[in-house]
């Protein structure tokens, strides 16, 4: 379902690869851009699993896994030519597999991840780039935003509406998506720190009411706890707001920490305890009881590996 279209289902662009975890191979192919996206919506419990890894993911489709993170595939590795830059991974919730989307809302599945349809095709013509991917609780769908607001939800994903539908130009771009622990609601944030609220999605406050002005610095990311009765948005200075139930556990600004790349997202451990802030050179900090696996730049400095060109990351996704 679509609020930019009839939200047809069309062809995804690759089928469902495998392939050996790689660090290093393609990293030049690299290119620019940046968001974290959190992996699927999990119910509060005791018993959560700890994730044991995660995906970093670059604007040219190059996936880099860490931990027990395991790559099935990517653009960048086949070969691929992309019509637009990649925006965001959602893993499944086995993590045995990962969807990537890009910015024209095409559908890149691996592993077990399934094809419940994708933007691209002649009814559906989007208005603003796609900006983010969230995906449902049982791996059956997902949700993808534009920047205008605009929802689109396939497979068991559920619409429950949009600013295009209310007739809301948000003031800034929106920038991501979060997903209630039911998967009946979601939140939109949009740069300048507002937030929107749809379904069963609770509000709980924004930046700019909080700090009486829009944020100093870009939002880039939102993450929900566990019960969804808080959010955590950050900014790409590392600096994190929190509302509702969620807890602070630092930042780069508290830690004094001057991250070497824009910090691009947030996502938050399975029992809101802890959070990752990820940098657009694919940097990550850890917060709380969020665990560190390693990093684009320790893995390069290790290898003894100097770029000719940056590396660009545009996503983080946590794998259970």
């Amino acid at each position: 379902m679509s609020e930019n279209g009839p939200g047809m289902a069309h062809r995804a662009h690759r089928p469902p690869t495998s392939s050996k975890r790689w660090w290093l191979a393609g990293v030049a192919l690299m290119a620019a851009a940046a968001l974290i996206v959190g992996g699927p919506a999990l119910p509060a419990s005791a018993t959560t699993p700890a994730p044991d890894g995660y995906y970093v993911v670059t604007a040219a489709g190059g996936v880099f896994g860490f931990g027990g993170a395991t790559v099935y595939g990517s653009p960048a590795a086949s070969g691929t030519t992309l019509a637009s830059p990649v925006v965001g991974v959602a893993p499944t919730a086995d993590g045995k597999g990962y969807w990537l989307v890009g910015a024209d809302g095409g559908v890149f599945t691996y592993g077990d991840a399934g094809y419940f349809g994708s933007v691209p095709g002649d009814s559906v013509k989007l208005k603003t780039p796609v900006v983010s991917v969230a995906a449902t609780s049982d791996s059956k769908g997902y949700w993808l935003v534009g920047a205008d607001g605009g929802v689109f939800a396939f497979g068991d994903a559920g619409y429950y509406g949009s600013l295009p539908a209310l007739g809301v130009k948000p003031a800034s771009p929106i920038v991501g998506i979060a997903v209630t622990h039911d998967g009946k609601g979601y939140w939109l944030v949009g740069a300048d720190g507002g937030v929107f609220a749809f379904g069963d999605a609770g509000y709980f406050g924004n930046v700019p009411t909080l700090l009486g002005t829009p944020a100093p610095s870009p939002v880039v990311g939102i993450a929900t706890t566990p019960d969804g009765g808080g959010y955590w948005v950050v900014q790409n200075d590392g600096a994190v707001s929190r509302f509702g139930d969620a807890g602070f556990y630092g930042s780069t600004l508290t830690t004094g920490v001057v991250p070497v790349a824009p910090v691009v997202g947030v996502s938050a451990t399975p029992d809101g305890k802890g959070y990752w802030l990820v940098g657009g050179d694919g940097g990550v900090f850890t917060f709380g009881d969020a665990a560190y696996f390693g990093s684009i730049p320790a893995e390069l400095a290790a290898g003894g590996v100097t770029l000719a060109s940056p590396v660009s990351v545009v996503a983080l996704g946590v794998t259970p």
